[in-house]
């Protein structure tokens, strides 16, 4: 069975440039833990090493669906994913559908669910199997996603637990102690005429009240014509209400194949910019309030071609872009089923405006030296740890591009390096979660298998360290001995 590939993209420190997960009294948790998107952070005490069969350090883990690529995410003692419908809950909801799952962060157990059926296209919009494939971003008592559907979602974390209706209607169509609660859906399709191709998997960030979202238009089945060029790829809707606020249709009809990646946010020389990688290669910082262009990038070479299939040396943005010190840092790619290929690594100065395709430049990394990827990067302590879909992990310079090291996986990267505790965690499409030691002197701390693939990025919170493979949620903690998390259904959930 064909995997809509692009979804690995697509699950800290607390670095000047932007906001924390916690600032202002306001708690927060998106893919990247913070605005600017870096994989690092600043939790201690994590396990190095861990063995699923024995059960060494293994604090729980839980089975979500048979694919799984979202998160996870964890806020107020909860941990949220993305999944399928094959790790079946409600046995009144059946059939291929797309997932949200809320565990228990202390014990793994299951909370709740919020699950979308399919878009009757099929395949081109709304690929099977896969699920929804958007990290939430979860803020208080609010969780944002994109749903399979193409709708941002806007959800209770509680669920009907509480026992309070926070939508603002009553009567959900699922509404048992174990559904969502939704407060608010926008409907991409419907209000903006967006064409998703394959599936609309954008990991929103919600700044100031904003939402900011890519709307995964896209190509047709054909893989040749746009039918919504004037649609969307970037949009801002209102938090509480989910009303647009403004809408670009950057890059309009030069899109390749989709529109796939991840916003990043963050004050550049006391300017805000919302940053979002397009579908054409470009990457494009424009005002949170407005949506008005401040600088653009062409992170395609001179005389690179897009060509059908993935033949050609030109490709999109997919990966999630890094802001680091005026600084962004990202590499481009396309889907993995296009194989193997040229890629580009980028650092770029984000304190200019304009056409910045020239004079934004600081370094570079390309053709053998670096392939195509999906992953989001790290940086730290001065150094840059990002991989590619060959499989190998680099260390580079944050400042000059240096090479310190490089690490082959032996097997495809479709996650991104976490940096914690003075180590890089880093998993493959092997199952293998890979350990180094970080800094400018490679030293391999171990590889462990955890049984399945690992398409996610791993996430730290409170000593734990969590871990989603493609069909489940692992959390591991020093001196732990493993269980199971109790793996509860509702047999006589309401209609």
């Amino acid at each position: 069975m064909k995997r809509f590939s692009i979804l690995a993209v697509l699950a800290v420190c607390v670095p000047a440039l932007a906001p924390s997960a916690r600032a202002q009294g306001v708690d927060r948790a998106m893919f990247g833990n913070t605005f600017d998107r870096n994989m690092v952070s600043a939790e201690k005490g994590l396990p190095a090493e861990f063995d699923v069969k024995t059960g060494k350090n293994v604090k729980w883990w839980a089975d979500v669906g048979s694919q799984a690529y979202a998160g996870p995410v964890i806020l107020g003692g909860r941990i949220f994913v993305g999944t399928n419908n094959d790790g079946l809950r409600n046995p009144k909801l059946t059939k291929d559908r797309g997932v949200v799952m809320a565990f228990d962060a202390k014990d793994g157990g299951f909370l709740w669910q919020m699950t979308h059926e399919k878009l009757p296209a099929g395949r081109v919009n709304d690929w099977p199997q896969q699920g929804v494939c958007s990290t939430p971003y979860v803020e208080g008592n609010r969780l944002y996603y994109t749903s399979n559907r193409a709708t941002v979602v806007c959800l209770d974390t509680e669920g009907f637990k509480d026992g309070e209706n926070d939508g603002p209607t009553t009567g959900e169509k699922d509404a048992s102690e174990i559904d969502g609660d939704v407060v608010w859906e926008y409907d991409m399709i419907k209000d903006l005429d967006v064409f998703p191709h394959n599936l609309a998997v954008s990991s929103p960030l919600v700044v100031d009240g904003v939402v900011f979202a890519t709307t995964g238009n896209g190509v047709d089945e054909g893989h040749i014509n746009i039918p919504s060029p004037k649609a969307p790829s970037f949009i801002a809707l209102d938090a509480k209400t989910g009303e647009l606020l403004w809408e670009s249709n950057l890059p309009g009809d030069k899109i390749f194949h989709g529109t796939w990646s991840n916003p990043t946010y963050g004050i550049v020389k006391g300017r805000p910019q919302v940053i979002f990688p397009g579908g054409d290669g470009w990457i494009y910082s424009l005002e949170p309030k407005t949506g008005k262009l401040i600088w653009k990038f062409n992170a395609n070479p001179p005389g690179a071609k897009y060509i059908l299939g993935g033949r050609g040396t030109a490709n999109e943005v997919i990966a999630t872009a890094v802001l680091h010190e005026d600084r962004l840092y990202f590499g481009v790619g396309q889907d993995p089923e296009h194989g193997e290929g040229v890629g580009n690594f980028w650092c770029i100065d984000a304190t200019l405006e304009g056409d910045i395709t020239e004079k934004g430049k600081v370094w570079h990394r390309g053709g053998n030296d670096f392939r195509r990827t999906i992953s989001t990067v790290a940086v730290s302590d001065g150094i840059v740890y990002a991989s590619d879909l060959s499989g190998f992990l680099y260390a580079l310079d944050a400042r000059t591009g240096q090479h310190h090291w490089t690490h082959d996986m032996l097997a495809a990267v479709w996650g991104s390096p976490f940096v914690a505790d003075g180590r890089v965690y880093l998993g493959d499409e092997d199952g293998d979660l890979e350990v180094l030691k970080a800094g400018k002197t490679k030293e391999v701390l171990g590889s462990y298998n955890l049984g399945v693939s690992v398409y996610s990025t791993p996430v730290a919170k409170d000593g734990v360290l969590y871990v989603l493979t493609r069909n489940r949620l692992f959390a591991f903690q020093q001196g732990a001995t493993g269980k199971p998390a109790t793996q509860r259904r509702i047999e006589n959930a309401q209609p």
